[in-house]
Parts: structure tokens; C-alpha cells; sequence
């Protein structure tokens, strides 16, 4: 099983120091953060072939439909920016060659906001398969409703995508996001995902932050187990939401060591 990390989970560390970090640690890939990624796209894939590192799932530089409300992240105000945007990011991602490239609806703005995820999703989809990537959508857990996305469960982004008619749209998975799911409903749609990251709930009660696997309980293992054992076989893309006094506060190289030796014992777990 290949092993990555994704480039928010060493934060203030500059792309070039990722992938320094990241190959030394052990890690077969990484998971690219398009904001990190310096502007010679060529350069860039050059220097990953060199570091010998794959790469697992990239998130765009505007990665949702609708507005985030998240400080410091809600870009253009207007979803045709925002399509458009992503739409630019699908040709530009493929030069990477990602296992996969996701989006995100964001949360509700109106009574519109379903009508127009719908069709910006629509449009994203052909940008995508133009372009060669494989897109996938990501369910962001129900905590974050009001923030992040209105697409909270696999029903849920199974139902937009229906309602889409975008059978060749996937699902990216996240165990932190999918962390109250019943693994067997991730195992149904194995063959539909796109990618998986991996993450633990903290398990001190009241925090918000994203702690490695192992850390916050067996959950995580559960539902790799479940999505190997119904086949799917793609990267662990770890990704750690932090804070800069606990693993944001981290040297890139020790973070990068830590979050490979909890990424090697979920993988260790999995037959």
C-alpha cells in the first residue's frame, strides 16, 4: 500500500521542503495543496520525479462551488469565478498526474445554492475529463455544514451526483469526515472513490483540530480495512488539520517522520 502525505498537514513549509521532507520520511507520494505550488508547473514535476514521490490527491486552489466560510479561505464571491477557477486548476493539476482531484460543494448561500453546485459541478466534470483527471467529491463532515459544504454523508454526495447525472464523478473519502459513517457504507461505494485521506477526531472532547491516525481511536483502521477489503487499493494520503501550538507547530522534517510512522501502522493494520 502507498504511503502519502498531504501538504496541509505541514502547513507554513514551503512545497520544495515537503518534498524534501516527505521522501526522506519514507513516503511513496504526496498529497499537493495547489496554493504551495510555485508558478513553472514543469519545473515542479521534474523536482517530484527527482524526490521519487507519486501524487496522491490535489486540492484546488479554490476548492469549493460556494464561498467558504472559513477565515482566510473564501475566496471569489461569485460561483462563476469559482468554477471558472476550478475549471483552470482541473487543466493544471493534470500535469502532476494525481490519483485524483477534488471539489467541494460549500456551504448553502440561498435558495439557489443547490441549482447552482448542480450545474458549476457539471461544467467541472467535463474540465476534468478533458483534461484527464479523475475528480472526486468530497462529503465534509456534519460539524462543518455551516461552513464547508452542504454535502455531509456518502448518501449525500451519491444523491448529488445523481441528481448531476455525473456517473463518471466520484467520491474522495476522508475518515475524519466520514468518522460517524458505518464502514460497511464506505465499502458499497469502493469502486466510486476517487482517493482517501486519513485523520483522526481528537479524542479530548472540544477540539477541533485533526490528530494522526491511531491517535483518536480505531476508526480510521476500520473503515481502511473496510474500502481495501471491497478492493479499492490507492494512497493513505494522511492530512492533518492542526494548530500552530500542537502539530503545526512542528518542524516539517519531525512532522513528516511522525505522521509516516502513524501512516505505516494504519497501513501495518490493513491484510
Amino acid at each position: 500500500m502507498r504511503l502519502s502525505l498531504s501538504e496541509i498537514s505541514t502547513a507554513n513549509a514551503s512545497f520544495e521542503e515537503d518534498m524534501a521532507a516527505y521522501a526522506a520520511a519514507g513516503f511513496d507520494g504526496i498529497g499537493i495543496w495547489e496554493f504551495k505550488l510555485p508558478a513553472d508547473d514543469a519545473a515542479n514535476v521534474a523536482l517530484l520525479h527527482d524526490a521519487g514521490l507519486g501524487v496522491a490527491n490535489c486540492i484546488p486552489a479554490v476548492p469549493s462551488i460556494l464561498p467558504l466560510r472559513l477565515p482566510g479561505m473564501e475566496g471569489p464571491p461569485d460561483p462563476r469565478d469559482r468554477v471558472a477557477a476550478l475549471c483552470s486548476s482541473m487543466r493544471r493539476l493534470a500535469a502532476y498526474e494525481p490519483e485524483s482531484v477534488l471539489v467541494i460543494t460549500g456551504p448553502t448561500h440561498g435558495p439557489d445554492s443547490q441549482r447552482i453546485v448542480t450545474e458549476g459541478l457539471r461544467e467541472i466534470a467535463a474540465a476534468a475529463k478533458d483534461a484527464g483527471v479523475r475528480l472526486g467529491l468530497e462529503p465534509i463532515h456534519a460539524s462543518q455544514h455551516e461552513t464547508v459544504s452542504f454535502v455531509n454523508s456518502i448518501a449525500d454526495a451519491v444523491a448529488l451526483l445523481d441528481e448531476a447525472e455525473l456517473d463518471e464523478v466520484g467520491i474522495m473519502a476522508d475518515t475524519y469526515n466520514l468518522w460517524d459513517e458505518p464502514p460497511a457504507e464506505l465499502a458499497a461505494v469502493a469502486h466510486r472513490v476517487t482517493g482517501l485521506h486519513v485523520a483522526d477526531v481528537p479524542a479530548e472532547p472540544g477540539r477541533t483540530d485533526r490528530v494522526l491516525p491511531g491517535e483518536g481511536g480505531a476508526r480510521s483502521a476500520d473503515l481502511v480495512r473496510a474500502l481495501t477489503g471491497a478492493g479499492w487499493d490507492g494512497f493513505l494520503d494522511t492530512e492533518i488539520f492542526s494548530e500552530p501550538g500542537r502539530f503545526w507547530g512542528l518542524p516539517v522534517d519531525e512532522a513528516a517522520r511522525q505522521a509516516y510512522a502513524a501512516t505505516l501502522t494504519l497501513a501495518q493494520t490493513v491484510p
